[in-house]
């Protein structure tokens, strides 16, 4: 695949961008500005995301030098080089087939279910005004921020970029901001009930061997 084919795909740039950003939309449906800048954070993760994979591969030029001289017989600008970890670890074979992408698929996969499935429980909490404290909120207080988190990185597991690499940690710090200020918002309407909640309950990493799980109300 030479240069002109693998890159300068702006159509690709927006349907993917454009696919991720609506499933994401669709599995949070954002109601506050919290919700809103969550999603943004994303949104502009996936944009970056997608703009080097298929539009214009700014770390592969930044580091072509380097890449060349180790790797002379590689054509850098195919689609296939953009797989950087597979490159830089000599890998042969489709890159799509190898185990970080696959390793990516099933982090990306699993994100988007938690997403689901926390928005499910948050949606039915809010519409009967009670805290929500079942399904993965009886594990974690921010599964969907979590989720955001676990998608990311499995698109760095997949194509990592210089932009995203620095994005990552800049909206993991962002999202635990957010959410602590998500935490106060719920304990101006729960009280007592969300700090007992609170106590029990891990922000963002579930308690996997957790035994028993708290239903709501």
């Amino acid at each position: 695949m030479q240069e002109h084919d693998a890159y300068g795909l702006w159509v690709l740039v927006f349907i993917n961008s454009a696919v991720f950003i609506f499933f994401a939309f669709s599995f949070t449906k954002p109601r506050t500005g919290l919700d809103w800048r969550g999603l943004g954070g994303f949104a502009a993760f996936v944009v970056a995301l997608f703009t080097e994979m298929y539009g214009f591969p700014l770390t592969i030029y930044l580091l072509s030098g380097w890449l060349q001289s180790r790797f002379p017989e590689l054509d850098l600008f195919s689609h296939e080089s953009g797989h950087l970890w597979h490159t830089l670890l000599g890998l042969e074979g489709d890159p799509h087939l190898d185990i970080f992408h696959i390793i990516s698929n099933l982090l990306i996969i699993a994100g988007f279910f938690m997403l689901a499935s926390a928005w499910h429980v948050l949606h039915r909490a809010q519409q009967q005004n009670r805290l929500a404290t079942s399904g993965l909120y009886a594990r974690m207080r921010h599964p969907q921020y979590s989720a955001f988190i676990l998608i990311m990185f499995g698109f760095l597991v997949q194509w990592p970029t210089l932009l995203t690499l620095i994005m990552f940690p800049v909206l993991v710090v962002a999202y635990i901001r957010l959410a602590k200020r998500e935490e106060q918002a719920v304990l101006a309407t729960f009280g007592a009930e969300y700090l007992q909640y609170r106590k029990r309950t891990p922000a963002f990493i579930p308690k996997v061997f957790q035994r028993t799980v708290v239903p709501d109300h």
